[in-house]
């Protein structure tokens, strides 16, 4: 384990929490989903780059998408 991997899953893993409290809050279902996707993405993930890309992704797609 890196120690970038570590604080990047740490960052990603918080505003995951912060989405999936959100969306079970206000039932909206896009950050429910990314919120629990961000806290468990960075355990399958081995590398930083891809870490990093997909929790951006994942971070921004509640903002993009609407439903």
């Amino acid at each position: 384990m890196d120690t970038s991997i570590l604080l990047w899953s740490l960052l990603f893993g918080s505003i995951g929490f912060g989405y999936f409290l959100y969306g079970k809050k206000q039932r909206a279902i896009i950050p429910l989903i990314c919120g629990i996707a961000l806290m468990l993405f960075p355990y399958f993930v081995p590398t930083t780059l891809p870490l990093v890309a997909c929790g951006v992704t994942l971070t921004a797609v509640p903002y993009f998408v609407r439903l």
